[in-house]
C-alpha cells in the first residue's frame, strides 16, 4: 500500500479500537449493573462483549504491529498472531453458545428452566474460551511457516502471513472453525423462528403470559440473529479472499485485503449499537447508566459550586 493508504488504514483501526473498547465496556457495565440482565443468554452476551472489547484493546493494536511494523523473534510473532486468532474464535464460540441457549429455551422451556444454573452457565463460558484457545494456538503446536531466521535469537519483520500458513487459515480456521458453526447457528435460529411462529399460529400461547413469552423470545431471537448475520457479513469477505488467494483463483491487491481486515474488526464495534436499538432490556440499562452519569455530573458540579462559595465567604 502507498503511504497515504497506510495512514488512512491506521487511523481507521484506531477509531475502530476506541469504538470497540467503549461500546463493549458499556455492554458489560449494563449487564453487570442490572439484575434483570443477569440471566442465561446475557452471560453469553457478556462473553461476546469481552471478546469484542479485547479485539479493540488487543487484536487491533497487534494487527497493526504485525503488519510489518515491528522486528521480533519468529515465535514471538507467531504467538501474537495466534492471540488474534484466539479472540476471533472466542467470538464464534460465544455466538454459538447464545444460539444453543435460545434453541434449548424454545425447544423445551420447562426442562430448560429446571436445568440451567449459574454454575452451568459459567462452565459453558469457560468451555467457549478454553476451546477457542486450543483451536487458536494450533499453529504454536507446529502448523506454522518455516522460521526464516538463522537461529532462535535473530529477529525479522513480523507479518501475520509470514508465520501463519494460508493452509491453516483456509482449510482449518475457515472451513472447520468458522463456516460449520455459522451454518449450525443459522439453522438453530431458523428452527427457533419456525417453532415460535407455529406455536403462535396454533394458539398454543392463548394465555396472555404464554403469548407474551413467545413474542419476547421472537424479538430477542431476531436481535441475536441480526448480530450473527452482521458477523457473517463482516468476517466472510476476508476469509473468501484468503480462500481465493490460497487456491490462486484471484490475485487480490493488498488494499483490498486491508479493507477486509477493517471490516472484520469493525464487527466488534457494531454489536453494542445493535443491542442499543434492538434489545429493550439492554437499551433500558443504557438509559439507566446515562441517567446515573448525568446525576453524578450534576452532583459533582453542585459540590464544586458549594465549595467555591465557602471559599469566597469573608472570614
Amino acid at each position: 500500500m502507498s503511504r497515504s493508504e497506510l495512514v488512512i488504514y491506521t487511523v481507521s483501526e484506531v477509531i475502530i479500537a476506541i469504538a470497540c473498547c467503549l461500546g463493549n465496556l458499556l455492554v458489560i457495565w449494563a449487564v453487570w449493573s442490572s439484575r434483570v440482565l443477569r440471566k442465561t443468554t446475557f452471560c453469553f452476551v457478556v462473553s461476546l462483549a469481552v471478546a469484542d472489547f479485547l479485539v479493540g484493546a488487543v487484536v487491533v493494536p497487534l494487527a497493526v504491529l504485525i503488519d510489518g511494523r515491528i522486528q521480533t523473534r519468529f515465535y514471538s510473532c507467531l504467538f501474537f498472531s495466534c492471540v488474534v486468532i484466539v479472540l476471533t474464535q472466542a467470538s464464534v464460540h460465544s455466538l454459538l453458545a447464545i444460539a444453543v441457549d435460545r434453541f434449548l429455551r424454545v425447544h423445551n422451556p420447562l426442562r430448560y428452566r429446571a436445568a440451567i444454573k449459574k454454575q452451568n452457565l459459567w462452565a459453558a463460558v469457560t468451555i467457549c474460551w478454553v476451546s477457542a484457545s486450543f483451536l487458536g494456538f494450533v499453529p504454536l503446536l507446529g502448523w506454522h511457516n518455516k522460521d526464516p531466521t538463522t537461529n532462535g535469537t535473530s529477529t525479522f519483520t513480523c507479518h501475520f502471513l509470514a508465520v501463519i500458513p494460508m493452509s491453516y487459515m483456509v482449510n482449518f480456521f475457515f472451513f472447520v472453525c468458522i463456516l460449520p458453526p455459522t451454518v449450525v447457528m443459522f439453522a438453530l435460529y431458523l428452527y427457533i423462528f419456525c417453532t415460535i411462529s407455529k406455536q403462535l399460529r396454533r394458539g398454543i400461547g392463548q394465555a396472555v403470559e404464554s403469548r407474551s413469552f413467545l413474542q419476547k423470545e421472537r424479538e430477542l431471537a431476531n436481535s441475536l440473529a441480526l448480530v450473527l448475520a452482521l458477523f457473517a457479513i463482516c468476517w466472510f469477505p476476508i476469509h473468501i479472499m484468503n480462500t481465493l488467494a490460497y487456491n490462486k483463483s484471484l490475485n487480490m491487491p493488498p488494499l483490498v485485503f486491508h479493507i477486509g481486515i477493517l471490516l472484520s474488526h469493525g464487527n466488534s464495534a457494531v454489536n453494542p449499537i445493535v443491542y442499543a436499538f434492538k434489545v429493550p432490556k439492554i437499551k433500558t440499562a443504557y438509559k439507566n447508566i446515562l441517567m446515573k452519569l448525568i446525576c453524578w455530573k450534576q452532583n459533582t458540579d453542585q459540590s464544586s459550586q458549594n465549595l467555591d462559595k465557602v471559599k469566597k465567604k469573608p472570614r
